[in-house]
């Protein structure tokens, strides 16, 4: 379970203290999916960072099954990031001198200890995204719509309870943009994880059966 509580998040700059988010709490289980809508500079990017444990909150707590990642050390929480979030960004953010199957195990790099077949991992998940054909192209000879589906089975790689996606549509044209939010619902119900995405596009976050808004730094459902 994803537990936010109090969550504000500042940065200081030369004009003064700037306030990104204020007071947001959410509570979401395994299998829950959300997205978050908001104008551009509401805040929605830093919360999935946070939220992601790639960025500290201001004030309030985060815990993922149980678990504050920012008091864990700097080891521990690159083995949380690694094993218990997936991020999937506007940008695929692909190596591109690395086929697509080296680029879905590339967070197995860093894992130890869980005894399993990554290959045959990666391969059921190109396949389950429709790209079993593409597993030894460089990422320069896919699609737009086919870049974002090897990035969202690399995010899956390592079975995250947590799935961010920060636009996952938002460079594609209508035909992937509505292929990749058709996989990305499909995979996260099959493999129970919690999702939260953010998108400017009414056309995504209506397929969530759970809507937010950033508004003023804080989180209202729709």
């Amino acid at each position: 379970m994803l537990v936010v509580e109090n969550l504000s998040k500042e940065y200081g700059t030369p004009g003064g203290v700037l306030p990104i988010l204020s007071g947001v709490s959410l509570r979401l289980g395994r299998g829950d999916a959300v997205a978050v809508m908001g104008p551009s500079g509401s805040g929605k990017s830093t919360l999935l960072y946070v939220l992601g444990a790639l960025e500290p909150p201001t004030s309030g707590t985060v815990t993922l099954d149980g678990q504050d990642p920012f008091a864990l050390g700097e080891r521990e929480l690159a083995t949380f990031r690694n094993r218990e979030v997936g991020f999937l960004f506007q940008d695929h953010c692909l190596l591109p001198q690395c086929s697509v199957l080296e680029n879905v195990l590339t967070p197995t790099l860093v894992a130890r200890g869980r005894g399993e077949d990554y290959g045959e991992r990666a391969r059921l998940l190109l396949a389950s995204v429709g790209l079993s054909h593409r597993e030894g192209h460089r990422p320069a000879e896919l699609s737009g719509g086919e870049k974002q589906r090897a990035a969202l089975a690399r995010a899956l790689m390592m079975r995250p309870s947590l799935l961010l996606c920060d636009e996952p549509t938002g460079n594609l044209d209508q035909k992937a943009a509505e292929r990749v939010a058709s996989l990305l619902l499909e995979l996260h119900r099959a493999q129970e994880t919690i999702l939260v995405v953010v998108t400017h596009s009414p056309e995504l976050a209506a397929r969530f059966p759970v809507r937010y808004r950033l508004t003023d730094q804080r989180l209202v459902e729709e």
